[in-house]
């Protein structure tokens, strides 16, 4: 029973089900307080805007079609909310500065003397290539 807990233990660490489970959850809270914003804040806006005040309710016949404009006013914030938070806290890093040796192809330091693989010295013209 212990050796089955440490695979387990081990396969969860090593799938990255842990970072994935910590991630959803996350994305749940975050769900709700975006959908709290839409809901208490933006849509009292949009629905004063409009002429008649419940348009979520609106229908013909048998069809909501205000609910589901609703739905995809909620999803079109939601979805924008999540862009440009993920622009603020993920932002992109540049590559480091590196050069390829002419004969090796490893991938080396751009101001490498000489290469790590092949031991190739390189010129001052190489280096700055």
């Amino acid at each position: 029973m212990k050796k089955t807990l440490q695979e387990f233990r081990t396969f969860l660490l090593k799938q990255n089900a842990v970072a994935l489970a910590i991630g959803v959850i996350i994305g749940a809270a975050l769900g709700r307080v975006v959908s709290g914003l839409v809901e208490d804040v933006i849509m009292p806006l949009v629905g004063l805007a409009l002429p008649s005040g419940e348009w979520r309710t609106a229908q013909i016949g048998v069809v909501k079609y205000g609910d589901l404009v609703g739905r995809l006013v909620d999803f079109v914030i939601v979805a924008a909310v999540v862009f440009v938070g993920t622009k603020v806290l993920i932002r992109e890093s540049k590559p480091a500065a590196t050069k390829a040796c002419p004969e090796c192809l490893e991938i080396v330091p751009l101001d490498a003397r000489r290469c790590r693989a092949c031991a190739t010295p390189f010129t001052a013209t190489t280096r700055s290539a």
